[in-house]
């Protein structure tokens, strides 16, 4: 196979690109000193850490319960709506978090319909004549988060049980062993690595919430960045919690690697292939309780938050032609564009230098460039505008000293730190859609082209490019709408008088003026649910 040195030093380039932020914290970190260390060793780290341990341990153990149970349903049983209820259970996947605390707060409020309803029931006429479970609480941000991020494990083993057959259960079945042990002895050990994969997205995720948590109160570490950056004015001190995350990003991003290894593993290993299963058919109470457990979780997770910002959207149809919801529409179609572009460009450039050329280096920078993921869009915000910013100062203060102009804020103050930490943080997704499109691809077009006497150049664009269309737009969608959902790095990085959907909704929900907030949240929903059905219909086929 030949060699492309200047391919591999695009792509060790590009992977320098996502590491620059996660370099720039440390530095920071071990370099500014020391003097809120006390403060935050005492009174913030110990509790925003255990608070974030406990909010991980309560959203992971119920999104795997969820999404274990009705993946399991859906895949190995027969019960009325099955077919319909399993593209439903996908729907949680549009509604970002921040949404969905938006949306569980005012649900479950004193003037909301749910409280309305019990003090309708029971004849209460104030709050001190009964007592509510508080959404406000770390055990409401479990219930929020985990309501919109069990799809996660719910995508990936029923991936699993799919795969799986019937031909392992049915031998178990003929030992005497009944449909549960067989779930819980059979099926589970071998979905194991599928499930270890998403629980540690859904982790992930968790850690890189700060609108939810915000909203509900929780000072998790997340949180604590914010607070501690801009409200408290230490940046060292952010970097440092900032330091503590990434361990936490390393570890769980280590458990994510190794448990999609054994997942390939497994894959090969299945048992029996999927149109040969024949699914276990549910009679009596059992196929209604199936059902009411397919349902619950799409009812909580998408119905609850669209029909409440729904709502206050249907209440509020001037803001659709509204200069401020225009504008707002406007940057995060330019930013999400924008980090769609240079996120698949950069993709390709990966996935292309290791299908032509077979090297450690450009392994490594593949895996390299997989990191920015993991990290929280706070810890990516922090990351990205200080060398930005010390960019900037020293450009400026290079032509007023020789040229007597002031460039001001060239990248810093603009949509461009919003550009790159995006690209940065979703970058793994459009890099694994391409390299999947090209290990589709055998690797036989190259050769046969290079023998028809196209060069390499010639063979990627005649060749390989048209046939990774689909791939790369695909790549491309999932960025941008990707993109046009996140907050927690926009809401850091953004500028003056600068707002996207996802930061105009943040701003209503912070000025407690949630209804205001449901035109832009609505159209959020609406192209998080691209993706959504195209899972769903990729499933559906599988499904046969």
């Amino acid at each position: 196979m030949r060699r492309h040195p200047l391919l591999s030093a695009s792509a060790v380039l590009a992977a320098v690109i996502v590491l620059i932020p996660a370099i720039a914290i440390v530095v920071i970190a071990v370099t500014g000193g020391t003097d809120n260390w006390p403060h935050l060793i005492s009174n913030v780290i110990p509790r925003a850490t255990l608070r974030t341990l406990i909010l991980l341990a309560g959203v992971g153990a119920i999104t795997a319960i969820v999404g274990v149970v009705t993946a399991w349903l859906v895949a190995s049983c027969e019960f009325p709506g099955r077919r319909l209820l399993s593209g439903l259970l996908v729907l949680p996947l549009a509604i970002p978090a921040y949404l969905g605390a938006y949306a569980f707060a005012e649900f479950f409020s004193f003037t909301g319909p749910v409280q309305t309803a019990y003090r309708a029931l029971f004849g209460f006429q104030t709050s001190r004549d009964y007592w509510f479970p508080e959404v406000r609480t770390t055990g409401g941000a479990m219930l929020v988060l985990s309501s919109v991020l069990y799809p996660y494990i719910y995508l990936s083993a029923r991936s699993m049980f799919l795969m799986q057959g019937r031909a392992a259960a049915d031998v178990a079945r003929t030992l005497g062993a009944g449909p549960l042990k067989v779930f819980a002895k059979i099926q589970i050990p071998m979905a194991r690595p599928a499930i270890m994969v998403g629980l540690t997205l859904v982790a992930m995720e968790t850690l890189n919430d700060i609108g939810a948590v915000e909203y509900l109160g929780v000072q998790t570490l997340t949180f604590s960045i914010f607070d501690t950056w801009l409200n408290r004015g230490s940046l060292a001190g952010a970097a440092q919690i900032a330091c503590i995350m990434l361990v936490f990003v390393i570890c769980l991003m280590m458990v994510e690697r190794a448990a999609r290894r054994r997942q390939r593993f497994s894959s090969q290993k299945t048992t029996a292939a999927v149109h040969d299963s024949v699914r276990l058919k549910l009679s009596g109470w059992k196929k209604w309780a199936a059902t009411l457990a397919c349902l619950l979780p799409p009812v909580i997770g998408f119905a609850i938050p669209v029909v409440v910002l729904g709502g206050y959207a249907a209440r509020r149809l001037e803001q659709f032609a509204s200069t401020r919801l225009l504008s707002a529409l406007w940057n995060s179609v330019l930013v999400s564009g924008s980090t769609a572009l240079v996120a698949v460009l950069l993709a390709f450039l990966l996935a292309y230098a290791a299908r032509t050329t077979r090297s450690r280096l450009n392994a490594a920078a593949g895996r390299l460039a997989s990191f920015g993921y993991g990290v929280p869009g706070t810890v990516l915000a922090m990351g990205v505008l200080i060398p930005l910013a010390n960019f900037d100062n020293a450009v400026d203060a290079f032509l007023r000293a020789q040229f007597g102009i002031s460039t001001g804020l060239l990248l810093s103050g603009t949509g461009f730190a919003i550009i790159y930490a995006c690209t940065v943080r979703f970058l793994t997704m459009a890099e694994g859609t391409i390299d999947a499109g090209f290990h589709k691809l055998s690797p036989h077009l190259d050769m046969a082209a290079r023998t028809l006497g196209r060069t390499s150049s010639q063979t990627l664009w005649s060749v390989l490019l048209p046939m990774m269309r689909p791939a790369t737009l695909t790549a491309a969608l999932l960025v941008f709408i990707e993109s046009m959902k996140e907050l927690s790095a926009t809401i850091m990085l953004r500028p003056f008088n600068f707002n996207t959907l996802a930061t105009l909704v943040y701003e209503d929900a912070s000025r407690a003026k949630v209804e205001d907030a449901g035109v832009p949240a609505v159209i959020i929903v609406a192209v998080g649910l691209i993706p959504v059905f195209l899972v769903s219909r990729s499933l559906d086929r599988k499904d046969g």
